[in-house]
Order: C-alpha cells, then structure tokens, then sequence
C-alpha cells in the first residue's frame, strides 16, 4: 500500500471514530433532554398536587394504623387536625434558618384523644428567646392542632449529625427526638402548626416553606441544543474530509 493510500485510510479510521463519538453526544444530550421534559411534567403534577393539599380542609390525623403507608410523595403538606393534649415533657428545639433570620423549630409532645403521640413544631424562635420563659407555656394543656404533615427528617445530606446528649438538633428526627425524650412509639412525621393554632409572637407558627424549583426547562432547551450543535457537527464531519477539504 503506498503512503498515500495509507494516509487517507488512517484518516478516514479517525474520521469514523470523531464521527462516531459525535454521534454518542448527540444521543446523550437528546436524552438528557427528554429526560429533563420528563422531570418537568412530574415537577408540575408534583406542585399542583401540594397546592390543592394546602387548599384542603384538614383531615384528622392519620393513626397508627395508616401509619406504614405514609409517604412523603402522597401525604407531605396535608392539612391535619388533631385533639389532645401537651404532654408535661421538656420541647425539643431543632436548628432553623428561615426568613426572620437563624434560629430554632420548636417540637412539643402531643397526646391526641385518639390515643397516640405526635411531635408537633410549634413554630419559630430566634436565636436570643430560646429560653422556655420566652415561649408560650403549653405542656398539659389541652389544645386542638390545625397544620401540615410533614415526614420524618432523619439526618442525611448536608445536615449534620445530631447530638442528643448535647441537646443540639439540626433536623427533625422524629424517632430519634423520641428515644432521646423517652416518648415511646410516634406517629413517623410531625406537624407544622399553623399560624391559627400558633400565632405567636413566640413561637411563630405557620411559618412553612412551601416551594418547588422547576427550571427543568430551561435545562431541557440547553441539551436540546447542545444535541443539536453536535448533529450539526455530525453533519459537517460527514461533508468534509478529515483534512477539512469537502468529500468526493
């Protein structure tokens, strides 16, 4: 095979390869892109599903026997009523940030009518009015708690490790609060008070973020287009030679 022969078959091995791999990106970035068109219509579904939660009238709270099928993706922010009372047992305080600034979550113990134990956040404090004089005093009162389901928070992520021999929590572990206090068995989430049931000053209820990050989209059109760059690169490669003179 002459030289020149054997140029332009190592050329056009590196030009099928290039191509090839061009090809791939293409694929992935497509794919990418349909799975971000995906995400989106489960984000929208997922958001349309909470607002009409937030829009419900309480239900009562579910008890131990509905308690193995709660789900975050099926119950998180249903709107809960329960009747009871504050068991006499020390508030739990776990740390928050939000938007009056750093500060604690404050879970009190709750003995519903219906005969289980529930932790229920009361709401907000800041930082300096930890104290329990600071607060409204509730253990052993009766009282009737209007909030949203929220799923336990064992710690994971970025949170770090809770310290119960310290009395420092950084989520809302409700299991774990519960052996730390000697509560027995708990229902598996708690409930954010709201504002009617806690309105402060202290602590502050109804203070629940609810909110979704959707920009699914906007990824969706960036690998679209990436795809279509590398097509366009596809195509071009196919057009010209791998010296960048147009094929015969």
């Amino acid at each position: 095979m002459s030289p020149d022969a054997e140029r332009r078959r190592r050329g056009g091995i590196v030009r099928t390869v290039f191509i090839a791999g061009l090809c791939l990106v293409t694929l992935v970035c497509a794919g990418l892109g349909v799975w971000q068109v995906q995400r989106r219509s489960w984000k929208l579904d997922l958001i349309a599903r909470v607002e009409a939660r937030l829009k419900a009238p309480p239900v009562v709270a579910p008890g131990p026997a509905e308690w193995p099928g709660i789900t975050a993706t099926a119950d998180e922010y249903r709107r809960i009523a329960l009747q009871g009372r504050y068991l006499d047992a020390p508030e739990t305080l776990t740390m928050a940030v939000t938007e009056r600034g750093p500060g604690f979550w404050v879970l009190a113990p709750f003995r519903a009518d219906a005969g289980f134990t529930v932790l229920v956040n009361r709401g907000f404090v800041p930082e300096d009015r930890r104290a329990p004089q600071d607060r409204r005093k509730v253990a052993g009162s009766e009282a009737v708690v209007v909030g949203l389901l929220r799923p336990d928070e064992p710690v994971g992520g970025f949170l770090r490790a809770n310290d119960p021999a310290a009395g420092r929590w950084y989520s809302r572990d409700v299991a774990a609060i519960a052996q730390a206090r000697q509560l027995g068995a708990v229902a598996p989430y708690f409930i954010d008070a709201d504002a009617a049931t806690e309105p402060g000053p202290l602590p502050q209820g109804g203070m629940t973020q609810v909110a979704f990050h959707n920009t699914h989209l906007i990824y969706a059109l960036t690998w679209f287009c990436l795809a279509l760059m590398s097509a366009g690169a596809v195509a071009y490669a196919i057009r010209t030679g791998s010296d960048g003179t147009r094929a015969s």
